[in-house]
């Protein structure tokens, strides 16, 4: 009984495959997140810095929801930019 048997394929002998090139994807959770750390950011130098005067923490309530806010905003919009 015979088996025909090939080596395999030498690297050298290999096609090479292009890579693919382009943007890749954006992520929407690293997105939101991201810009959520970057909105603390701002609300902590603000309120470090004076520019927002906070008397209470009562002051805050206006203040800290922001980030979400603006992260949630920006992540709607690239979801909805992504399915079209």
């Amino acid at each position: 009984m015979s088996y025909d048997y090939a080596p395999p394929p030498r690297f050298e002998d290999r096609a090479v495959d292009e890579k693919p090139t382009g943007r890749h994807p954006v992520n929407i959770g690293h997105l939101v997140m991201g810009l959520a750390f970057l909105a603390f950011v701002v609300v902590w130098a603000l309120i470090v810095t004076g520019t927002v005067d906070i008397d209470s923490i009562e002051d805050l309530r206006w203040l800290l929801p922001l980030p979400w806010i603006v992260g949630g905003s920006i992540g709607l919009l690239a979801a909805l930019l992504r399915k079209s």
